[in-house]
Order: structure tokens, then C-alpha cells, then sequence
């Protein structure tokens, strides 16, 4: 079982950028797909980037090009490099992780592990 933690949210003005990371512990990091959603008032928890254990990367449209997702498995960690942010995006950002290879990446309920959040929050 792995645990998750993220970090690196905050206030940005519209433009600005954020690196959020998320710290793994507890399992075989190499072995996970990694993800990250997020959620904003009201709304449901949606796809933004996941990257597989072979290091393919998927975006959901709204954040291609803008955000970029990497992970080090030398140091448990995924990250999530944010750049241009828009107001649009201010919502809860969660890193998930799940062992299975053929999940439907974008799906939340597909992974297993989900870390506690982290606020981002874009101002115009």
C-alpha cells in the first residue's frame, strides 16, 4: 500500500506558475501509475495529467501545453509543473497512484491511492 502527500499549492496571480509535488512512501513506486486531478467547488473531481511506469504522459485538453507531468522514482516523487494558470484552474489538486496497468488513466475510480490535496488558487 503507498501513501501520498502533496505539496507546492498556493495563490498565483493569472500567468504565474506552480510546481506541485507529491511525496510516495510505503510501496514500489517504479511499479505505479500516477495521476493527478483536481476539484473545485461544486464540481466533480476530473483528469488533468497522468504519467505510466514507461513514462508515457496523457493531458486533459484544458491543461495541454501549460502543464507538464514528470515523476523521479529515485526519490518517490511525481510532480506536476503548472505554467500560464488560469483562473480556471483554481481548485484542490490530489495525486493518485494505482499498481494495475490497464486502468483507464483519466478515470478517478480507477486508482486506488489518493493523497489529502493541495489548494491552488489563481487570481485575475
Amino acid at each position: 500500500q503507498v501513501q501520498l502527500v502533496e505539496s507546492g499549492g498556493g495563490l498565483v496571480q493569472a500567468g504565474g506558475s506552480l510546481r506541485l509535488s507529491c511525496a510516495a512512501s510505503g510501496g514500489t513506486f517504479s511499479s505505479y501509475a500516477m495521476g493527478w486531478f483536481r476539484q473545485a467547488p461544486g464540481k466533480e473531481r476530473e483528469f488533468v495529467a497522468a504519467i505510466t511506469r514507461r513514462y508515457n504522459t496523457y493531458y486533459a485538453d484544458s491543461v495541454k501545453g501549460r502543464f507538464t507531468i514528470s515523476r523521479a522514482n529515485t526519490q518517490n516523487m511525481v510532480y506536476l509543473q503548472m505554467t500560464g494558470l488560469k483562473p480556471e484552474d483554481t481548485a484542490v489538486y490530489y495525486c493518485a497512484a494505482d499498481l494495475r496497468t490497464s486502468i483507464s488513466l483519466t478515470a478517478p475510480s480507477e486508482y486506488n491511492y489518493w493523497g489529502q490535496g493541495t489548494q491552488v488558487t489563481v487570481s485575475s
